[in-house]
């Protein structure tokens, strides 16, 4: 979403920090580019002007132009006031009143109220715990209530059975009342839309907001619609009152402005983002890790908590006594593999890493793309069981029958098969004996300073990541790298116990977060 946005404010941005010192000009200069970028990225006009002005006023004071880094001291004001315009602090859906908390679901038709109302059923259920009823009142769409009735099933949400003629506002008033006879915690209501805002459509809002007192009202909006998504959100705020937003399609390919616009505009915190079809790419809003993302920065915290959605905890420990005694077959590299691509696959795991954006370019280029994962794991289960526990049995007629059975040809599995060693020996020198007790004395030791039991033995268990502070994080990959373990091939120590890296990236690591990250040979390495 913010990719265009990131590279033009990331080279603006560079541009200051190389300099030794920053004159009223230079700062000037960067702001028209700062407001040229934030302009063709759809933010509404008054909110970049007011954006821009505030930083000015802070970046030409006497103390950014004698800091001992004044371009820092500019990314830094640039930072806090996209924080500021994105909200400050991130709000999550509000549920502390009594018993149903009524969450009533407005937009426009097509913006994606019917599959964010079960998205938000299901995180509620298997997050919060909460007992959701789900309730369609669009009676005027075609197969609108059986939509929700099959997203309810897929989900295991209960909804609200469909009586054939009732009117949107009595369909409200039945499901508050059955959530009440029902013991739910919640009930979240889906209302039509229309393909634009009219009168009867504001007349029906308010009735059914009348009949069910909602204790939020969440407006749904596309974020590829841009400016227009601002002035809706105006309009349902002015005759319905909104509690927040929630923006969908955050994962396209638009330019973000409304993201950056809805905010400082309405006043009214966006509470979650969609980030994808499946039902659990829903994300709460976190103003602070988008301000990184557009910046370059990396978000790391987010990283964590999708690695710790994403790892199954008993399979890291299995594999992690696996690596122990130093063993690396190919069904765990498919296991990796699989794993990366939950976490949203390379493309998403490079955006989130600090300084790491400008990798995905090079990473296309040289064809290590998402769909290679696929393929890999294509070949892996063209194997037999007991090619894949013994890749030494792997000559040239299985080969042949491997690439037959997976549509590739021997070239690709001869890349894998050394992906797999270069794997292996890592493992065995981080798990096994000799220098292996060097990676659990280095764990257990830091693992103490930061009171993370989990981390000290290879099978401990599971820290619970969500909680881990970003600098706590720092601390970690700071004391990997001096054990030696930040050098090319030497990859970071999974959080969760479990090596990883990428190899060949010209001495950039990533932590391998929970399971670690496979080596991915074959790009270029730096000059």
């Amino acid at each position: 979403m913010f990719e265009n946005l990131q590279d033009r404010l990331g080279s603006i941005l560079n541009g200051l920090t190389g300099r030794g010192a920053l004159s009223e000009a230079d700062v000037s200069a960067a702001l028209r580019e700062v407001r040229r970028a934030l302009l063709e990225a759809d933010v509404a006009l008054d909110v970049v002007r007011s954006f821009t002005d505030r930083v000015r006023e802070k970046a030409v004071g006497a103390e950014i132009l004698k800091s001992i880094k004044p371009g820092q001291m500019v990314v830094k004001i640039v930072h806090d006031e996209l924080i500021e315009m994105l909200g400050g602090e991130g709000v999550g859906i509000d549920l502390h009143t009594p018993a149903p908390v009524v969450v009533m679901m407005v937009g426009l038709q097509g913006s994606g109220k019917t599959t964010t109302s079960a998205k938000i059923a299901h995180r509620l259920s298997t997050r919060e715990k909460k007992k959701v009823l789900m309730a369609s009142l669009d009676t005027r769409r075609p197969a609108a209530q059986e939509q929700l009735r099959q997203l309810g099933a897929q989900a295991s949400i209960d909804t609200l059975p469909v009586i054939a003629g009732q009117s949107p506002t009595d369909i409200a008033a039945r499901a508050v009342q059955a959530a009440k006879l029902g013991g739910h915690d919640v009930v979240i209501l889906d209302t039509a839309g229309r393909t634009h805002i009219d009168e009867p459509l504001m007349v029906e809002m308010a009735d059914i907001k009348k009949r069910s007192n909602p204790h939020e009202i969440l407006l749904v909006a596309d974020s590829l619609t841009g400016q227009d998504a601002v002035n809706l959100a105006r309009n349902f705020d002015e005759r319905v009152g909104i509690t927040g937003l929630v923006l969908t399609r955050m994962d396209g390919d638009g330019r973000g402005g409304a993201a950056l616009s809805m905010r400082a505009v309405t006043g009214k915190p966006i509470k979650l983002i969609g980030v994808g079809e499946k039902m659990s790419e829903l994300e709460e809003f976190h103003p602070r890790r988008i301000a990184d993302r557009i910046l370059g920065m990396g978000d790391i915290v987010s990283l964590v908590e999708r690695a710790a959605e994403n790892i199954d905890a008993e399979k890291a420990a299995a594999m992690a006594a696996k690596i122990a005694k130093g063993k690396f077959d190919l069904d765990d590299l498919a296991d990796q593999l699989r794993q990366m691509q939950k976490m949203g696959g390379m493309g998403g795991i490079m955006g989130m890493m600090p300084g790491m954006a400008g990798m995905k370019d090079k990473m296309a280029a040289a064809g290590l793309d998402d769909k290679l994962f696929g393929r890999q794991i294509a070949i892996i289960q063209s194997m037999t069981k007991a090619e894949r526990a013994n890749p030494d049995l792997l000559k040239h007629s299985r080969k042949k029958r491997i690439a037959a059975g997976s549509g590739t040809d021997a070239a690709a599995i001869n890349k894998l098969l050394k992906m797999h060693r270069q794997m292996a020996d890592m493992m065995k020198m981080m798990g096994g004996k000799g220098k292996g007790g060097m990676m659990k004395q280095m764990m257990g030791g830091l693992a103490g300073k930061m009171g993370l039991g989990g981390l000290g033995g290879m099978g401990g268990g599971m820290p619970d990541l969500s909680n881990i502070d970003p600098k706590q994080l720092e601390a970690l990959q700071k004391q990997a790298e001096a054990a030696g373990l930040g050098k090319p091939g030497g990859g970071m120590p999974g959080l969760g116990g479990l090596p990883g890296g990428l190899p060949g990236l010209g001495g950039a690591k990533l932590p391998g977060l929970g399971g670690g990250f496979p080596g991915l040979p074959g790009l270029p390495k730096k000059k």
